[in-house]
């Protein structure tokens, strides 16, 4: 009790307010105003006000009459993780030898609560789908690599994850039965893969493995992805589960000499 009671003095509510209203700004809220942002974070009007004003004088949001955007500037927090992290040297070599072999598309991805945070990406796709890039989030049940992320969690933090989902369809594929998603994360456990089928958006059929650390642990996963009518789930398997499991296995190896990836993906 004492621990918690010193971490809640430590918590700077400023500070996570701010945080809440720059993730607050997606694809379907670009800009907002005041009484937008503060009803879509659950801030008082004055509270949002505030972290706006402050945001603002920062660069790292803009404004325009009533209504508030982010600002490149952002792009730096960003961009502060991939270099710190390693992440061009650790990873994008592998994902570009999987393109170059394979083609399409090949991602790395960790689970933030209940969603997919894109952290490398390389891709020779050109047509209109889900946009893949690099800080990309997306609901975890509805993607390969969050089933295998899923799949490498303790059985008793599953339960709770999965209880507290909420899931929705993303297209009339979307599985939304939570009793199903649990013996599907459960087949992905023991069977050290997942395929999806038009999840996540339509045209979009991916496979995935685990990238465990040293101690065998799921810290990422990694995909490769292609169009739903010109791949099959069977094809990928066959073709290209065994590619995978290699690369995740090299960039396991690669992280050992850059183990700040390691420990910042498991946290």
């Amino acid at each position: 009790m004492a621990a918690e009671e010193e971490k809640d003095r430590e918590f700077v509510e400023a500070l996570a307010k701010g945080l809440a209203i720059l993730e607050a700004f997606d694809a379907v809220h670009p800009e907002m105003t005041l009484s937008e942002v503060a009803r879509l974070v659950g801030l008082s009007p004055a509270a949002a006000r505030r972290s706006l004003l402050t945001l603002k004088a920062l660069g790292y949001v803009g404004q325009e009459g009533k209504r508030f955007h982010l600002k490149p500037k952002i792009m730096g927090l960003g961009a502060s993780f991939y270099f710190s992290a390693r992440i061009e040297e650790v990873l994008q070599p592998d994902l570009r030898a999987l393109v170059e072999r394979f083609g399409d598309a090949s991602s790395v991805a960790s689970l933030e609560g209940h969603h997919v945070i894109y952290i490398a990406h390389y891709s020779q796709q050109r047509a209109r789908r889900a946009a893949a890039v690099v800080g990309a989030r997306y609901p975890a049940f509805a993607t390969s690599m969050g089933r295998v992320l899923l799949a490498g969690m303790k059985e008793a933090a599953f339960e709770s994850w999965l209880a507290a989902l909420e899931p929705e369809a993303l297209t009339a594929k979307t599985c939304t039965d939570k009793a199903a998603l649990r013996e599907e994360v459960r087949r992905v456990r023991e069977e050290g893969y997942a395929t999806t089928v038009d999840q996540l958006d339509y045209g979009i059929t991916a496979i995935a493995v685990p990238v465990r650390d040293a101690e065998g642990n799921t810290v990422a996963a990694l995909n490769s992805s292609g169009y739903t009518g010109m791949v099959t789930p069977e094809a990928l398997v066959e073709e290209r589960l065994p590619e995978l499991r290699i690369t995740a296995s090299r960039i396991a190896h690669h992280m050992m000499r850059y183990p700040l990836l390691a420990t910042v993906l498991r946290a």
